[in-house]
C-alpha cells in the first residue's frame, strides 16, 4: 500500500465495477461571457458547426447519468474561441454551477509549463539538452540502477551505463519512476522516503530521489517519472528564483494567465471546483486529495498547478503561435519546433505501448497517423492531467482542445479519444472512423 503522507500528493485509485449510475438534471449552465470568453462563429473558421452540437449532446449526457458532476469544454481554430461551455456542477454538495472562470486541478498539465520554463533558460544559454544531470545536480552522479533483488531482499544494482542527461529528464528516459503508479522496490522505496510529500523544497526533493536507484538505465526506456519534478528544480537553480515566482513572472504575466498557480487564494476558493471519485456503486463521492488551498512548501513541476480552462488556452495558444500571444514573446520559434518533436531513440517506438505516440520535451506527440483519422493530425502534441484534464495543440489544422473536469481515478472514461472522435476529420465525416 502506498505510504499515507506520499498518497495526500498522488494517489491511486481502483474500481471494481461500475454500476448502472443513477441519473441527475443538471443542465447546460451558460452563464455570462466576459469579452475575452466570445465566441466566434464556428463556420467563419471552417470549423463545422454540426460537430460542436455533437461535443454538447455528448459530454451533456456524462452529467445528465450522473458520471460527471461537471466540466467544460474549449475549441479554437485559427486563433478563435468557436466553442467554450460549461456543463453541469462545479460542487455538488453546494449546488453552484459549472462557471467559464471554474478553477481546476490540472495535476500533469503542469509538466508542459514546467519545460517552457525551463527551455527559456536553455536559450539564454544556462544548460545544453545533453548535458548529464549530475554537472547541475552532483548527487545523481553515482546514483545506481536497480537489478534485482537479493535474497535477503536488498536491492542488487549497477552503475550507470551513461549519465542521466536534461533531454532524458525531458523525454521521461531518465530511468526514475513515480513511485506512484507502480510497486517495483523502487517504487516502494520512493514512497518510504516521501519523495513527493507536501512539506519539503526542491533540493530536498532532489536529495531523496538522487539517493535511490534508477529503476532503468539512462535512455533504455521511456517511464513516467519525477523527472519534470527535477526540472522544477533546475530552473530554481538557474534562474534564481523560487519556482512559483518564475512561473509568475516569465510565464503567468506575460500570457494574462491570472488564475493560475500553486495554490487557491482565500479570495477564489468559491470558484474552486470540488474534486470527485466513485463509490463501489458508481456514484459520485468527494474524494481525498491534497489541499491546494494551502500553500506548499513543495512546488510541484509534475504535477502542482491549479489553472482555468481559458488560462490554459492561452498557454495552448502561445504554443500555436510559436512562442508569441499578443504582445508577449515567450519562446523562439525554433525551440518550440524543437520541443514538439519526437526526441524518443530509435528502439522507443511509442510510449505505453502506443506506437503513434512519440514523446517530444513535456509533450505527447502524435505520429505515423493516417491522414483524415480520427486521432487528429500528425505532429498533434498533447498532454492531460491525472483528475481527467485533457488537453492537445494540433499544428496543421490550427486548432486546440481543452477538456476539463476534475475526477478520480485518472483515465476512467476515454474523454480525450471520444473528443477527438467528435472533431475529426475536420472535412469528411466518412473517414477515418
Amino acid at each position: 500500500m502506498h505510504d499515507q503522507k506520499f498518497c495526500k500528493l498522488f494517489r491511486t485509485f481502483s474500481i471494481a465495477a461500475l454500476a448502472i449510475l443513477s441519473a441527475s438534471v443538471a443542465a447546460i449552465h451558460t452563464p455570462a461571457m466576459a469579452a475575452e470568453d466570445a465566441v466566434t462563429p464556428a463556420a467563419s473558421v471552417g470549423f463545422p458547426p454540426h460537430k460542436l452540437d455533437a461535443v454538447r449532446t455528448h459530454f451533456q449526457g456524462y452529467v445528465d447519468s450522473g458520471k460527471l458532476a461537471g466540466l467544460t469544454t474549449l475549441i479554437s481554430k485559427d486563433g478563435q474561441i468557436v466553442h467554450f461551455d460549461t456543463y453541469g456542477k462545479q460542487n455538488l454538495e453546494t449546488g453552484d454551477a459549472m462557471q467559464l472562470d471554474t478553477i481546476f486541478r490540472i495535476y500533469s498539465m503542469t509538466k508542459p509549463v514546467t519545460g517552457v520554463a525551463l527551455m527559456q533558460l536553455w536559450e539564454q544559454g544556462h544548460f545544453k539538452l545533453d548535458d548529464p544531470v549530475y554537472k547541475y545536480i552532483p548527487a545523481f552522479k553515482d546514483t545506481p540502477v536497480f537489478t534485482g533483488l537479493a535474497e535477503d531482499g536488498t536491492m542488487q544494482t549497477e552503475p550507470q551505463a551513461r549519465p542521466m542527461t536534461i533531454l532524458d529528464l525531458m523525454r521521461h528516459t531518465s530511468g526514475m519512476t513515480y513511485g506512484a503508479f507502480g510497486n517495483t522496490p523502487v517504487d516502494q522505496a520512493y514512497r518510504k522516503a516521501e519523495v513527493l510529500t507536501e512539506d519539503i523544497n526542491l533540493q530536498q526533493f532532489v536529495d531523496r530521489v538522487a539517493a535511490i536507484p534508477l529503476l532503468a538505465q539512462p535512455g533504455e526506456k521511456w517511464i513516467y517519472s519525477v523527472s519534470v519534478d527535477v526540472q522544477g528544480y533546475l530552473v530554481e537553480l538557474f534562474s534564481g528564483m523560487t519556482l512559483d515566482q518564475y512561473f509568475e513572472e516569465k510565464i503567468f504575466k506575460p500570457l494574462g494567465m491570472k488564475d493560475t498557480g500553486f495554490y487557491v487564494p482565500e479570495e477564489k476558493t468559491d470558484r474552486f471546483v470540488e474534486i470527485y471519485t466513485y463509490d463501489d456503486a458508481g456514484a459520485l463521492i468527494p474524494a481525498d486529495g491534497p489541499d491546494f488551498t494551502r500553500n506548499f512548501a513543495f512546488k510541484s513541476g509534475g504535477g502542482g498547478l491549479v489553472s482555468t480552462t481559458r488560462d490554459y488556452w492561452k498557454f495552448s495558444q502561445m504554443l500555436l503561435n510559436k512562442g508569441t500571444l499578443g504582445t508577449a514573446t515567450v519562446l523562439k520559434p525554433e525551440t518550440i519546433d524543437l520541443m514538439v518533436q519526437n526526441h524518443l531513440p530509435a528502439h522507443i517506438k511509442g510510449i505505453a505501448g502506443q506506437d503513434k505516440l512519440g514523446f517530444g520535451l513535456n509533450f505527447s506527440v502524435l505520429q505515423n497517423s493516417p491522414e483524415g483519422s480520427s486521432r487528429g493530425s500528425n505532429g498533434m502534441f498533447a498532454w492531460g492531467g491525472m483528475a481527467n484534464t485533457v488537453f492537445w495543440v494540433d499544428p496543421k489544422e490550427q486548432l486546440i482542445a481543452l477538456f476539463m473536469t476534475n475526477v478520480l481515478p485518472s483515465q476512467v472514461f476515454p474523454f480525450r479519444e471520444e473528443l477527438q472522435r467528435l472533431i475529426y476529420p475536420l472535412r469528411d465525416d466518412s473517414a477515418g472512423q
